[in-house]
């Protein structure tokens, strides 16, 4: 027999306009997946749970984490670009070890949950074998949070004589093996993806050996890119109009995630958006240490959804709600600043609303992960992954619109209630992940954490 819970919700913000935004609503949910939403269902169900002073909101998905650089928060908080590549890829991750992956993993999925978010792109991007992977997914797994999961490659210093990092196409025994074994299926809690070294990472020849390697697998590919080319190879190796060539040998579509872009040239941007890949921005992170623009600006000029995620950690907090403030704000600041260099500022009305910035974090991030038939929304068929804040609490009260509420003053520390795939996974402001082996996990990260840095010849600046 089917198990059906009814949901009485104080507010609900549904993002689906077909259904709205309500008071005192309710929503039916029969094993994995919300069947009604409305108000008065009159709905027998086996479950009642009471969120009468809750907002009731789709979960948040983050579209780029790199979830096993969970031990290692906010080392780098002051570093610049260079240093996180010097200190992180050429060091400290070459410490990593499978259960490092893991517990990082666990770890982090778990924060993801605490803090409102149900689905992250888990862009694992320090795998040297299959074990590591392996331990990486047990990770996620365990957690049991939505997840897909980019499987990347390690990106170690060149020692004399070894090809470079850069040359090395992904590794098709390792995906394949995970995709004929682990994940084979697309509707899975855990799905599979490639994190690849892209035009950017790697020279040309692979980006093209890797994104067709993940079309072959009915994969998503996904790429760091800044300018869109491999500063770092030979001037001869250098493909500097390399999307324009990608989307000519037709390996660019939706299946191609592109994160960051901040110093593309605008002809390509507008190419590869109108070629029908997603762009994610990671706002917060690219403040942090770049000197160029997100370009989730751009990509809603077009017409086109903007996808968001924290990315590291390591640089900035791994917290959804802020990164959707921060978007919103930077944003907003962007245009009014180019209304003020090209005179026409004071602007008349807010450039950008509020629940913009709700949906990038919410629909964006499920069309990014190709998900956006399953979450995102709280629409009937979708997958029942949904949040609840409590309305009540000292920094939100009084609730005048829930969605401001939402984007402009909730934080992790509002969440009451979390569910994924229909089954909570915290309940009434606590993990459901038993204590005694969280506060194992506790001391297993912190260990984890000190060995890495002591291997690393790494002393954090306040120690």
């Amino acid at each position: 027999m089917s198990q059906k819970t009814l949901i009485k919700c104080g507010w609900l913000v549904s993002l689906d306009p077909a259904v709205g935004d309500l008071r005192d609503a309710e929503i039916l949910i029969e094993q994995d997946k919300i069947v009604a939403v409305g108000a008065n269902l009159g709905a027998g169900a086996d479950a009642v749970v009471d969120a009468g002073d809750l907002i009731v909101m789709p979960g948040l998905v983050n579209a780029h984490l790199h979830t096993w650089q969970t031990s290692l928060k906010l080392v780098g908080s002051e570093w610049v670009s260079p240093d996180y590549h010097k200190n992180m890829h050429a060091n400290m991750a070459t410490k990593f070890t499978a259960e490092d992956t893991y517990l990082g993993n666990l770890f982090g999925a778990l924060n993801q949950i605490d803090s409102g978010t149900t689905t992250i792109l888990d862009w694992c991007h320090n795998l040297r074998d299959l074990e590591m992977a392996e331990r990486a997914l047990d990770g996620l797994e365990e957690a049991e949070i939505r997840a897909v999961f980019g499987h990347g490659t390690a990106k170690p210093p060149t020692a004399e004589g070894e090809v470079p990092f850069t040359h090395v196409p992904h590794p098709r025994d390792r995906v394949e093996h995970l995709r004929n074994n682990r994940l084979t299926s697309n509707d899975g809690l855990v799905t599979l993806a490639m994190a690849i070294l892209g035009p950017e990472f790697g020279s040309f020849d692979v980006a093209v050996a890797d994104m067709r390697m993940a079309r072959e697998l009915g994969l998503i590919s996904s790429a760091h890119v800044w300018n869109g080319y491999n500063r770092n190879l030979p001037e001869a190796e250098q493909i500097k109009d390399a999307y324009l060539k990608l989307g000519d040998m037709g390996l660019l579509g939706p299946d191609h995630n592109i994160v960051h872009g901040n110093y593309m040239a605008e002809d390509q941007i507008r190419y590869v958006i109108d070629q029908g890949c997603t762009i994610t921005s990671t706002v917060m992170c690219e403040m942090h240490g770049h000197g160029a623009h997100a370009l989730h600006g751009i990509v809603r000029e077009m017409g086109h959804m903007p996808s968001i995620g924290t990315d590291t950690t390591v640089l900035v907090a791994e917290d959804m709600f802020g990164e959707m403030r921060g978007s919103l704000f930077a944003l907003r600041f962007q245009i009014s600043h180019a209304a003020r260099n090209a005179g026409t500022y004071p602007l008349k009305k807010i450039p950008v609303a509020s629940r913009e910035a709700l949906e990038w974090a919410t629909i964006g991030g499920a069309k990014a992960l190709g998900l956006e038939d399953k979450i995102g929304s709280l629409t009937p068929g979708k997958k029942a992954d949904l949040v609840m804040l409590r309305a009540d609490d000292q920094n939100l009260f009084p609730v005048h619109d829930p969605v401001y509420a939402i984007v402009e003053l909730a934080t992790g520390a509002n969440v009451e209630n979390v569910m994924i795939n229909g089954e909570f996974k915290k309940r009434d402001g606590q993990l459901l992940y038993p204590e005694d082996k969280r506060a194992q996990l506790h001391r297993k990260v912190m260990d984890s954490a000190c060995r890495l840095m002591d291997e690393a010849g790494y002393q954090p600046k306040a120690a």
